[in-house]
C-alpha cells in the first residue's frame, strides 16, 4: 500500500509540476525572452493565450446536460481527494499477527485479542486508571500506541518501567517478536475540585 501511495503520489506531483511549469513559461513569455525551443503543440505560448478558446468554452453551454456533468465531475474528484487524504492520515490498525508456532507452520493472532490483553495487564498496574492500547503496522512487524491515563500519586518512570516490563514483554512473547517498537503518551488524571464546607 505504501508504494502505491508513493507512485500515486510521483504522478500527480510530476503532472502538476509540469502544468505548472507550462503556465509560468506562457505566462512570463519565456518562450521569447530566452528563446526556448517548445514544441509547436505546447499549450502556452504567451501571456495572453488561453487555455480554452472562445468557442471551446461556448461549445457545450447551449446543452442541459453540460453543467450538472462539469459538477459531478468536480464533486466526485474532490471526494476522491478527500477520501485519499483521509486514507494517507488514519492509521492501519493490525488485525492480525502472524506468530511462529515452533513446528515449522505459523499461526495468527488476533489484533484484537492482543490489544485486550495488553489493555487488561496495563490497567492492572499500580497508578494506572485507564489504558488504550492499538496495534499498527505489519503481520510479521508490529508496532503499538499505548495511551496511559495515570493516577495523581503515580510515578510516571514507574509507571512506564512496568509497562514495558511486563506488559509490553507478555505482548513480545505471546507475538513471538522480538522486537515490539511502542509509543506511548501518558496523560494525568483530573479530578474536581470538592468544597469542603
Amino acid at each position: 500500500m505504501k508504494a502505491v501511495n508513493r507512485v500515486l503520489v510521483g504522478v500527480v506531483g510530476l503532472i502538476l509540476a509540469g502544468v505548472g511549469a507550462a503556465v509560468l513559461v506562457g505566462a512570463f513569455d519565456l518562450r521569447r525572452r530566452w528563446g526556448l525551443p517548445l514544441p509547436s503543440a505546447w499549450p502556452f505560448d504567451g501571456p495572453r493565450d488561453v487555455l480554452l478558446s472562445r468557442a471551446a468554452q461556448t461549445k457545450w453551454r447551449g446543452e442541459g446536460w453540460w453543467w450538472p456533468a462539469v459538477i459531478a465531475g468536480l464533486g466526485v474528484v474532490v471526494l476522491l481527494a478527500l477520501w485519499w487524504l483521509l486514507a494517507q492520515l488514519r492509521r492501519r490498525r493490525l488485525r492480525e499477527l502472524v506468530v511462529d508456532s515452533g513446528d515449522g507452520e505459523e499461526a495468527v493472532l488476533r489484533g484484537r485479542a492482543l490489544e485486550e490483553a495488553v489493555c487488561a495487564e496495563a490497567e492492572a498496574l499500580e497508578g494506572v486508571e485507564h489504558a488504550l492500547v492499538t496495534l499498527l503496522g505489519r503481520r510479521t512487524a508490529p508496532e503499538a500506541w499505548v495511551g496511559l491515563t495515570l493516577a495523581p500519586h503515580a510515578s510516571p518512570a514507574a509507571a512506564l518501567s512496568r509497562l514495558d516490563g511486563e506488559a509490553l514483554e507478555h505482548a513480545r512473547v505471546s507475538a513471538g517478536v522480538g522486537r515490539l517498537p511502542v509509543e506511548v503518551r501518558l496523560r494525568a488524571v483530573r479530578h474536581r475540585a470538592e468544597r469542603v464546607g
